[in-house]
């Protein structure tokens, strides 16, 4: 797909290392750099997102003639590139991160520009687009007269997203949807209130004022509500990751929306397509991780990208990893009061589940009842359960070995020690605990139970 970015651009610089010490001259963390990572970020961000997804991306911008300029145009590769001249230093965001943990951001460059003037070039780029996404960060370029009135008038054959800002421009009318935050959608429709209230009603004034086609108020770890006009507001749910920097999970969502709005999905499926990209970007490492790793394609992951990663920040938090596993086919009461029990004992808990094929081997053909993509999201959906690493053979084994957990629990009877998986885990310094078991909830009890009703 032909995909059109247009909106402004700025340079972010990542200064990673360790803070183990305190400055002699002030009580503040000494951060010993060991890596500087910049990117392309605002509306480059975007494009650089679509690229990364094998979409052919153009970006519509203004730049300036500085060196932090010529890092940005080296940041954005092989991206199209067609600017004008924005007449402004280029805006740079710095931010540093001690063991992956923000600890300060610097600005410079970022007051106000003069109004820039889109030109003839940046006009015609927007032709033969299949999607077009305007990424407004308030620097005035969608503010332009001649712009907004090509956009207006392209909105009425192709899919426009349109990602807000405070300080930017009033999005055209027409535009095939509209995705403010919930802090934005508040405070641009003058709304009191929070969480879906205050999303739904916000989003309902929006969706008048604006004359959008949709509004989609995107909600964090909430989710986002969708609001179009002959819809009753829908809430898309967000699936459960782990994440301590949600920078970009915007920029995702719209880049996604845009591409499912292209294929020629209604706006619900194509909002909840943004939504779990935006959770697998974020679960993946967020834009920390762009260049180092590609997230799924598709399915959210539950093959251990997420698990090991939750693992991985638990640890680098000074936190205890515990982990559980087991095929969990018609999850019940004594499988939550089991699961419960293990997260009381860490800082996570991440389940290991056995793949259809191993329950297969372990329980007979007619097992699994439930397969294993359901069974992953009935588990996660779970508060008490922090990610989901599926496993293929017949013992965990192999899985614990990926995983090495501070603390391996098993629900039974039985003394820890006897159990297999004890001295593997012990290998690490691990240990291995049991917590109680329910005999009166058993699947095999419910199954009969099920055969019996038909």
């Amino acid at each position: 797909m032909r995909i059109v970015v247009v909106g402004d651009v700025l340079l972010d610089t990542d200064l990673s290392g360790d803070a183990g010490r305190l400055s002699p001259d002030a009580p503040v963390p000494v951060v010993d750099v060991d890596a500087v990572r910049r990117r392309a970020g605002g509306a480059g961000l975007v494009a650089r997102m679509l690229e990364a997804d094998g979409h052919e991306a153009v970006l519509v911008t203004v730049l300036g003639e500085d060196a932090a300029a010529g890092l940005l145009r080296a940041e954005l590769g092989g991206i199209t590139v067609v600017a004008g001249p924005s007449g402004a230093p280029t805006p740079v965001k710095t931010r540093v991160r001690a063991s992956g943990q923000p600890v300060v951001r610097f600005d410079e460059g970022c007051a106000l520009p003069p109004a820039p003037d889109c030109t003839e070039d940046m006009l015609a780029a927007l032709e033969g687009a299949d999607a077009i996404i305007a990424a407004d960060y308030g620097r005035g370029l969608l503010a332009d007269e001649a712009l907004r009135a090509r956009l207006e008038a392209l909105a009425a054959t192709t899919p426009v997203v349109w990602d807000p800002h405070p300080a930017g421009a009033r999005p055209v009318p027409g535009v095939a949807a509209v995705t403010p935050n919930l802090g934005e959608a508040l405070r641009f429709a003058d709304v009191q209130g929070s969480g879906t209230r205050g999303a739904a009603a916000a989003a309902d004034s929006l969706l008048a004022s604006w004359r959008s086609r949709a509004v989609l108020v995107t909600m964090g770890e909430h989710g986002a509500l969708v609001a179009a006009a002959g819809l009753l507001p829908q809430v898309v749910p967000a699936p459960k990751v782990s994440a301590t920097d949600p920078c970009g999970a915007g920029d995702r969502f719209a880049s996604a929306l845009a591409v499912a709005l292209a294929g020629g999905e209604p706006i619900d499926a194509a909002a909840q397509q943004a939504t779990e990209a935006a959770a697998r970007f974020l679960g993946s490492g967020g834009v920390s991780a762009m260049g180092r790793r590609q997230e799924a394609p598709q399915q959210l992951p539950v093959d251990g990208l997420d698990a090991l990663d939750v693992a991985r920040r638990t640890r680098e938090a000074g936190g205890t990893v515990v982990a559980t596993g087991g095929c969990f086919d018609l999850l019940h009461a004594g499988h939550a009061r089991t699961l419960a029990a293990a997260r009381r004992l860490g800082d996570c808990l991440i389940v290991l589940l056995n793949s259809d094929e191993s329950v297969r081997g372990l329980k007979g053909e007619s097992r699994p009842i439930i397969k294993q993509e359901d069974r992953a999201e009935l588990l996660s959906a779970l508060e008490c359960v922090d990610a989901v690493l599926v496993f293929g053979e017949s013992t965990p084994e192999n899985a614990i070995s990926r995983l090495q957990p501070d603390i391996w629990v098993k629900g039974g009877d039985y003394a820890a020690e006897d159990l297999p998986e004890a001295a593997l885990v012990s290998s690490w310094g691990g240990r291995t605990v049991t917590v109680p078991y329910i005999p009166a909830r058993s699947t095999t009890k419910l199954a009969a139970a099920l055969a019996r009703v038909g």
